[in-house]
């Protein structure tokens, strides 16, 4: 049998051999431009150098001219502007709070009430769910059925699962800023594959010459973004509008094994988590040079930005452990043990920003861990294999895919 993303390489534990297939003033931004993208199905209107430290002082800039089509930062400064606490589109407010777990060997989907830490509803979906992923126009959560080659949409207002869509090996799943198309992480077909961001139909397929394309984020102006190959430890850089590969490194570690991307809250500076480096890897993204490894932890995987900006939450899943950096000046400051160990993988952060939500990948278990001193709150057992749960709704005017990118 084909073994699917994050299956190979993992530390050992008894559910391995079963896992088959292969962020104007924020107080204008709900009246505005919250409104500008997060309605309807339609695109929203139009609207450097690495540096040592990303709190470094710089004059006051414009906003580069970003990617046609695509909603103009609130910040130049700060990509994630519109996603501070409870700052909620008028599209998701009244959604009820969920978290949404896919769990990859039960073939289902696990809902738990953030409020209660309980499961309340199991819902049934196709072979291998890998992730949930908030849609461009924040209406829909597509379930990633990876090796049932089809996605399944659930409506966050009613927690409904709909008809399935027809969609060969969707591993994970962004969108492009524009809200135009889906882009397909097609991880055994070799492919990135992008389609209408509402049908789904196929648009345009391109090849790469890597193996396991996984995880990406995209430029500040969104006309690019990086992509880890997580079986052959490259990392591709994509022309968005183009829909073309146009850079293409191997990572400077033997067996690396490249996971979840994330870019820093200046825009300057890229981050992508390593299993097998026990690292995450430091990317000038337009240079595409070659990036220095941080070492964090056993198992790297997964990459959460706080809702002031200012850190990033990285799961090491290979330890049971989370480790925070500090974004301003790049560096690590704390270190939170899960008490007995565990194995955090995907998740999200809360509404509010209290609470990082991560997968218990191994465990059959979900972890909320409270984000201002570290401890566990609660341990939530799912269904096996739980993997790229997705907490919402969240902050934020649209979603570049994944578990939940918002700009």
């Amino acid at each position: 049998m084909i073994q699917s993303s994050h299956d190979r390489h993992c530390r050992r534990s008894p559910l391995r051999s079963r896992f088959r297939g292969a962020r104007l003033a924020l107080l204008c931004v709900t009246a505005g431009a919250l409104l500008v993208s997060g309605c309807g199905g339609d695109s929203a209107d139009e609207a450097a150098d690495t540096h040592p430290r990303e709190g470094t002082h710089r004059k006051a800039q414009a906003a580069p001219q970003g990617l046609p089509g695509m909603p103009p930062l609130l910040d130049p400064h700060d990509l994630y502007a519109a996603d501070r606490p409870n700052l909620l589109s008028p599209v998701v407010k009244d959604f009820p709070s969920r978290v949404y777990v896919p769990n990859t060997e039960s073939d289902s989907v696990s809902v738990i009430d953030p409020r209660t830490y309980k499961v309340i509803e199991t819902i049934p979906v196709g072979a291998q769910p890998q992730h949930v992923v908030p849609s461009w126009d924040l209406k829909t959560l597509w379930v990633n059925n990876d090796r049932g080659h089809t996605l399944t949409p659930i409506d966050p207002a009613t927690g409904k699962a709909g008809k399935p869509v027809d969609v060969h090996d969707p591993y994970n799943l962004y969108f492009t800023p524009d809200g135009k198309y889906a882009v397909v992480m097609a991880s055994m077909d070799r492919e990135l594959v992008f389609r209408d961001a509402h049908t789904m139909r196929r648009k345009k397929t391109e090849p790469v010459k890597c193996k396991g394309v996984n995880h990406a984020d995209f430029s500040p102006d969104g006309k690019y973004f990086i992509v880890s190959c997580e079986f052959s430890g490259e990392l591709l850089k994509v022309d968005t509008a183009k829909m073309k590969v146009i850079g293409q490194q191997k990572l400077p570690f033997d067996g690396a094994m490249p996971q979840d991307v994330k870019i820093s809250s200046d825009g300057r500076t890229w981050y992508i988590a390593d299993m097998m480096a026990d690292g995450i890897w430091v990317l000038d993204g337009d240079k595409f040079t070659e990036p220095w490894l941080m070492p964090t932890g056993k198992g790297a995987h997964g990459l959460y930005v706080s809702r002031d900006s200012k850190s990033m939450y990285i799961s090491n899943r290979g330890e049971g452990s989370i480790s925070v950096l500090d974004l301003p000046s790049r560096k690590l400051v704390e270190k939170w043990e899960l008490p007995g160990g565990g194995s955090p993988d995907m998740g999200g952060v809360s509404a509010d920003g209290k609470v990082l939500w991560l997968s218990g990948r191994y465990d059959s278990e979900v972890y909320a861990i409270d984000t201002g001193d570290g401890h566990l709150i609660a341990k939530i057992p799912v269904g096996a294999g739980p993997h790229g749960l997705a907490v919402y709704p969240q902050p934020g005017r649209y979603s570049l895919g994944h578990t939940g990118i918002f700009r």
